[in-house]
């Protein structure tokens, strides 16, 4: 056989495999963390053939060959505006970090500027062939109207893992009672007052999360896609499928559809060499390593309060190892020590499976979380918002972290902590195994990722997987009504009952008066 026929017949053999399609993926989420699932996985996706259209908040920051990022500019200012906040000193002051009506507004109002935008309009009414929709899981209501646009199946990628409102939606069950909710420091083995205050909580947030996609949001696809849109209750829960940003062994074990799959560390990687000067500082820090310092990408360090930023510079002069430090402002601290160096930005895996790190110190943000177990790196926390606070529970409950809250932080309580991790081996021994746990799996979060996204392609929706449970209202959910029922027909037979054995007793005792059922008749 001749090598141009080899050639041909493996092309062949791809296209017939992959069935290469246009995939539309979007992200809404208020931080740029919300991207990484994706990028990793149109990295798997376009190899294969796929095109891939990527929508998001935030302009791209490389080239992908095969891929299109499209960042609607009224959305990209919008974002930028809304979250120019200061988390970090929200929370040590003992306020919420996001105000209440801030979420409540932003679903609606981001979605608004989405579907304004000229660029988001073009793109539209060019009509573009699209075979599936690729949604974020944390905030999909806003992106359903494509579903309605496009008239094609959609998938998510449930970035936020404890986010239980999409998985709720398509049928899984979700446990209150084992579920802790997403925004509190609570595990799954909660006494009979966390349970309490957990459950207060999910219901409290559900029923303002109600009202604001159903009425909110709703309103705002009426707008742009007209009244004959379905409802977005009823349009959710059409979903495929579920990418879950989550794994059994970091963010509980939890009963889930078929149509759902576990992704955690889909874009976790093995670390390659760092660059010359950051090899450099650390080489300097001999046998007593350093450590890594980072509040994310939700998280701006540069707008911590003074007091915090002098708190912290006080306590890494007093380690012996050294200190890579994630600062995004770009004036220098003139008030230093030597063994810290910053960076804008900084190679996180990288620095995370070099052989010399300590510890980490983080925000306890769900993917650093991830990378740290990866790497097998012990953690000191200090949650800021959103799911920070459930993540570092659950790292601290598995033992190999410790977490500190931000509203009654010490200099004293930070550096304790940090030799604790170092110095005390159970921590690095719980993370080594944690990270044994991650990785014996049988194929890779992205594999897996990459075949059910082309199975929902290749089966057009895959409708077969989806559970009829999420066709039912919360009555017959729960199965009040055959509970009520049932109850009902106790009642009457217990009545019936009564009155038959009442009745019995006195026709023994002779208390009957048979004449009683005879008809009287009247002769004139």
């Amino acid at each position: 056989m001749s090598t141009k026929l080899r050639v041909a017949l493996a092309i062949l053999t791809v296209i017939n495999v992959c069935q290469c399609a246009n995939i539309l993926m979007i992200t809404m989420g208020g931080t740029k963390s919300h991207k990484i699932p994706y990028w990793e996985l149109a990295r798997g996706l376009i190899p294969r053939g796929h095109n891939i259209t990527f929508i998001s908040p935030f302009p791209a920051d490389f080239f992908m060959p095969g891929l299109e990022e499209i960042t609607p500019a009224g959305l990209v200012f919008y974002v930028r505006n809304f979250t120019n906040w200061d988390l970090v000193g929200a929370r040590m002051r003992g306020e919420e970090p996001v105000h209440p009506l801030d979420v409540i507004r932003y679903p609606s109002e981001a979605c608004d500027e989405m579907y304004s935008d000229p660029e988001m309009k073009d793109y539209l009414f060019s009509k573009p062939d699209v075979d599936l929709i690729i949604m974020d899981g944390a905030f999909p209501e806003c992106s359903l109207g494509l579903a309605h646009h496009f008239k094609k199946p959609f998938i998510y990628i449930n970035t936020v893992a404890f986010y239980t409102f999409s998985l709720s939606m398509a049928g899984n069950p979700v446990l209150y009672s084992v579920t802790p909710f997403l925004a509190q420091p609570l595990t799954d083995k909660m006494n009979v007052f966390q349970r309490t205050w957990n459950t207060l909580w999910y219901v409290g947030i559900e029923s303002i999360h109600t009202y604001t996609i159903n009425y909110m949001v709703q309103n705002v696809l009426y707008k742009h896609f007209g009244k004959s849109i379905s409802t977005i209750q009823d349009m959710t829960k059409n979903v495929s499928f579920i990418l879950q940003n989550g794994h059994v062994t970091m963010t509980y074990p939890r009963p889930y559809l078929p149509n759902v799959a576990e992704i955690a560390c889909i874009h976790c990687k093995p670390a390659k060499a760092l660059p010359y000067n950051l090899e450099k500082f650390i080489n300097g820090s001999g046998d007593a390593g350093f450590i890594y310092v980072s509040m994310g990408s939700s998280v701006r360090a540069a707008n911590m309060p003074e007091y915090l930023r002098r708190m912290l510079i006080y306590v890494f002069r007093q380690l012996p190892q050294r200190v890579l430090w994630k600062w995004e402002a770009d004036d220098d601290m003139h008030d230093l020590s030597d063994n810290v160096m910053l960076g804008r930005w900084l190679p996180q895996q990288d620095i995370l499976g070099h052989p010399k790190i300590k510890a980490f110190v983080t925000h306890g943000g769900l993917l650093s979380m991830f990378e740290t177990v990866y790497h097998g790196v012990p953690i000191v926390t200090m949650p800021v918002f959103c799911d920070h606070d459930s993540n570092a529970a659950k790292a601290e409950v598995d033992g190999y972290a410790l977490k500190l809250e931000l509203s009654t932080l010490t200099a004293e309580s930070l550096l304790w902590s940090i030799k604790k991790v170092i110095h005390d081996g159970k921590y690095k021994q719980e993370v080594k195994r944690m990270q044994y746990l991650l990785k014996d799996q049988k194929e890779s979060p992205l594999d897996r990722a990459i075949y059910w996204t082309e199975y929902v392609i290749r089966h057009r929706g895959a409708p077969h997987l989806q559970s009829t449970a999420k066709d039912l209202n919360f009555v017959q959910y729960f199965l009040l009504d055959v509970i009520a029922i049932i109850v009902l027909s106790l009642c009457i037979s217990w009545f019936i009952m009564k009155w038959c054995l009442k009745f019995i007793y006195r026709l023994l005792m002779g208390n009957v008066n048979f004449y009683m059922f005879r008809k009287s008749i009247k002769i004139d």
